[in-house]
């Protein structure tokens, strides 16, 4: 396959107003452990998140997710503040081990009453809720065992979904199997940067298989449970890739990573497969013949009405054994420090910052590598609807002396994002909705507290929240499903 290009370094410039067609879901998301905090509540037992956090040298600074946002204990008033903002869904995980705290056996009621309550303080405020059972909070319990390095996990899985869904399914319309599986495989087992830590390649593909046929066994229960109405997914952080050179080295580098990446998933949840290069690439870290059983294809791939898509900023890279001058540069590939790739079979490839504006993650700011997923997904997959359900920028924020918290720069990068989607929805593509990330300041994984994606500020001593201008900015797009043009003086960073 060859690598995929963008076909443009701008997006093509805007009339006075986009509108979105009518029914666009506009939402904002959060993660369980992100936000909740009450970490040994209500029966509550350690994720490997918790322990990964309580690791001393893990995150920085030490944070841990034990208090967070405290939307535990304030989750009603963090929905009254999506009310005041307009906004039309809120998509949120549910902690598993906060409803099944050893990942096995009968649930916690008031663990599931938690969200039982969240639910039905969001439909009275007219918010539809979106319900993600995995954001990468796996029972430590079932850790200690392996983890998603074995095939049980994916039976645990299948049992915790069907106690969700028979608790929630008559009221939540969305329900996403699994947020990110690039993330937990990939950087829990492969470069070591999230939880569980583990740095090996094997087993970073083992749990990449483990997660996809966890999601196709979660997908056959909840069919099973909930109403036929009822729309299934799986969230993906899919890749835009791009050559550094037209070079037939690099675009085998963007192949390589799309294949690891990307298509690794793809392939099977849509009935694909595992793609051919993708196991020659990998063939001496694992034996893909002993790990995909008889019937694991054909349960991962059981149908879907959504596919979620995250998107932040585009992938470079570039064939590394070719050095052309100089030292070789550090893995620019946004996903954190490591001595260990998080690309199994792919170590030799290089990555590269893209020039010019950059967030405080140091990631690209590029909204032409969202349109440019959208319509690949769109054209290589015609007829499948798309939902992007993450998107937005982490900027150094702070309160004025008046008491605001003023963020021009997540302003532009959101207006570049959304004149994106809209570009790709006149192209053809089939998106449904769209969700900021994130609804509030949270703990950020490994960087804590130090980094702030939130439309909603909040101070971690006091858990005040404070609106910045870009949630109510967003408030008034999502309000008119129309996307204005930015005053210039609102574009400038």
């Amino acid at each position: 396959m060859t690598a995929v290009r963008s076909e443009s370094t701008e997006l093509s410039a805007s009339s006075a107003s986009l509108r979105f067609p009518p029914g666009f879901v506009w939402g904002a998301a959060t993660a369980a452990y992100q936000i909740e905090g009450a970490a040994a509540e209500d029966g509550r037992t350690p994720s490997i998140w918790d322990t990964f956090s309580h690791t001393p040298g893990r995150v920085r600074n030490g944070d841990t997710g034990d208090i967070a946002a405290d939307h535990y204990h304030r989750f009603r008033d963090d929905v009254a503040l999506m009310a005041d903002l307009g906004l039309g869904a809120y998509r949120f995980s549910v902690s598993w081990s906060r409803v099944q705290p050893t990942g096995r056996g009968p649930a916690v009621q008031r663990g599931l009453d938690f969200y039982r309550r969240l639910t039905d303080e969001l439909l009275d405020k007219g918010i539809t809720p979106v319900a993600t059972l995995y954001h990468w909070d796996l029972p430590q319990d079932l850790e200690d065992v392996g983890g998603w390095t074995v095939r049980d996990t994916t039976e645990r899985f299948a049992e915790y979904a069907e106690i969700v869904a028979g608790a929630l399914g008559d009221r939540v319309p969305y329900w996403t199997t699994l947020n990110e599986p690039w993330c937990s495989a990939y950087l829990g087992y492969g470069s070591g940067v999230h939880a569980p830590g583990r740095t090996e390649p094997e087993s970073a593909l083992k749990a990449v298989h483990h997660l996809n046929l966890a999601h196709g066994r979660a997908i056959g229960v909840l069919r099973s449970v909930l109403p036929a109405t009822a729309q299934t997914s799986i969230t993906l952080n899919l890749h835009q890739i791009r050559p550094l050179t037209e070079s037939a080295a690099d675009l085998d580098a963007a192949r390589r990573i799309d294949a690891v990446g990307n298509r690794v998933f793809l392939g099977p949840i849509l009935g694909d497969g595992y793609p051919a290069d993708l196991l020659d690439d990998t063939a001496h870290l694992v034996d893909w013949e002993s790990l995909v059983k008889d019937g694991d294809l054909a349960e991962i791939s059981r149908p879907i009405d959504l596919l979620g898509l995250n998107y932040y900023t585009p992938t470079l890279v570039s064939d590394g054994r070719v050095q052309t001058e100089g030292p070789a540069a550090p893995r620019n590939d946004g996903h954190g420090a490591s001595d260990f790739s998080p690309w199994p079979g792919s170590e030799h490839v290089a990555f590269h910052l893209p020039p010019g504006e950059t967030t405080a993650m140091r990631w690209a700011v590029d909204a032409t590598g969202l349109r440019d997923l959208i319509q690949r997904i769109s054209r290589e997959h015609p007829g499948l609807p798309l939902m992007v359900t993450e998107n937005g920028a982490a900027y150094d924020d702070y309160i004025s002396p008046e008491g605001q918290v003023n963020d021009p720069e997540r302003i532009a990068y959101l207006h570049g994002h959304l004149s994106a989607v809209h570009q790709a929805v006149s192209a053809g593509a089939d998106v449904r909705g769209y969700f900021l990330w994130s609804l509030m300041d949270n703990f950020e994984w490994a960087y804590g507290y130090s980094k702030r994606f939130g439309a909603i500020y909040v101070d971690f001593g006091t858990q005040r929240r404070i609106p910045k201008q870009s949630a109510h900015w967003y408030a008034s797009v999502a309000r008119a499903n129309v996307l204005q043009d930015l005053p210039e003086e609102d574009g400038k960073s």
